[in-house]
């Protein structure tokens, strides 16, 4: 099987604009394609796992990635998907978090020699004389087909910006100029980025006479329709430091039987053939296909010896064991203390193991709270600094465990 059939079998392409042309590139190892990552914020999160993942899938067949990194349209904030208007960042903010991403690609990315190279859109978006863009590019695009994107779709309800509207005409013309000056033929994306990727091909034939190619991912959604990579807390962090690794672990470990096959067949790198057997799977097996999946990505995204680790906790606290070693553990400070003690549900917000005291109180009151394995029912418990200096267990609901002291 040829790495183009792998993607489809493993349900890994949406759309396509020319799908001969892209099978004969991508089999052959000749497709120079981009995928562009926004810089959001200073970690990359399981939202932009699979790109990575389809990346190295491609890299890893002769094909070369051009890691394409926002530092420019990041000033403005892709619509695509969203209600709301995006935080306008700092230049600053920006940069760093152009160098965070870039660091974190390289566990998934060979950019060695002759291999995948990392560009950055600020270093030629930056430097347009916007007249000069009007004339130039402005041209080509028609304002009514652009309002019939899905991409702006949920925006216009609420009030969509013009900021926002030229979104499309910079992803579009990255693709242009990576067309141009790199000679990338392909740009991959989210399934949600088909408007704008087909504005980069037709830029690319309007100004330039050629024909360049798109291909979209299919969005990671779980049984009900929502996209993968979100707890209460908020996203899921390739960063250990945000989500740590036993966190990142549990998060797989907990998926729900109708999507663990499916995340298997899509993010491990586990054969094909392995994976149909699975497929008749059930019971205590699909319990033994989320540990092999949760294993699997832990390694990806964090190294086998902590993928070893996590599995080691996961199994010690689960099947009720005691050893705490490799649980996540939270150091506070003494200052949270007052009189000698915290109230527990100060404790849990400045363990950011709830992100708000009204959300703690609910944790409470709903039975989903126990410290050194007794339930707390009463919001006004409190936790002494001898208990912090040992150090207590904390359980989140049936599968979330922390270990929280101060020091």
């Amino acid at each position: 099987m040829q790495i183009y059939e792998e993607l489809v079998a493993r349900g890994l392409i949406a759309q396509v604009t020319d799908e001969s042309e892209i099978r004969e590139l991508i089999n052959s190892g000749k497709a120079k394609f981009y995928i562009g990552f926004d810089p959001t914020a200073d970690s990359l999160h399981v939202g932009h796992f699979m790109a990575l993942c389809l990346m190295k899938r491609l890299q890893m067949a002769g094909n070369k990635p051009v890691v394409l990194l926002g530092g420019g349209t990041g000033y403005i904030g892709d619509p695509s998907g969203r209600t709301d208007m995006r935080s306008m960042l700092s230049p600053e903010t920006i940069e760093h978090n152009c160098e965070c991403f870039k660091k974190q690609m390289e566990r998934f990315i060979d950019f060695g020699e002759g291999g995948a190279i990392a560009v950055n859109n600020a270093d030629w978006l930056l430097k347009l004389n916007y007249v000069d863009l009007l004339r130039e590019v402005g041209a080509c695009f028609s304002v009514n087909n652009m309002l019939r994107a899905e991409c702006y779709k949920q925006r216009m309800e609420k009030g969509l910006s013009f900021l926002e509207f030229n979104y499309m005409i910079m992803q579009s013309y990255d693709f242009y100029h990576l067309f141009k000056e790199y000679e990338c033929n392909m740009q991959f994306g989210g399934d949600d980025q088909w408007s704008n990727m087909l504005g980069g091909t037709e830029l690319i034939r309007k100004k330039l006479g050629k024909d360049a190619y798109a291909m979209t991912i299919t969005l990671l959604l779980n049984s009900e329709g929502k996209k993968m990579g979100k707890t209460a807390n908020g996203a899921v962090w390739l960063d250990p430091n945000k989500t740590s690794p036993f966190e990142f672990y549990q998060y797989w470990r907990n998926v729900g039987d109708s999507d663990v096959l499916k995340c298997i067949r899509m993010l491990t790198f586990i054969p094909l053939e392995e994976i149909d057997k699975m497929d008749s799977w059930e019971g205590a097996q699909l319990n033994e296909a989320k540990d092999i999946l949760a294993y699997e990505l832990t390694a990806l995204v964090h190294g086998k010896d902590e993928a070893e680790k996590a599995r080691t906790a996961s199994k010690a606290l689960f099947g009720g064991g005691s050893d705490d070693s490799n649980m996540p553990t939270v150091t506070l400070g003494t200052d949270i203390l007052t009189d000698g003690s915290i109230g527990v549900m100060d404790l849990l917000v400045a363990a950011n193991i709830a992100p708000s005291k009204s959300e703690a109180r609910r944790l409470i009151t709903q039975g989903g709270l126990f410290i050194d394995d007794t339930k707390i029912e009463n919001i006004g418990h409190t936790i002494s600094a001898d208990e912090l200096t040992k150090g207590i267990k904390v359980r989140k609901g049936k599968k979330n465990f922390y270990k929280v002291l101060i020091g």
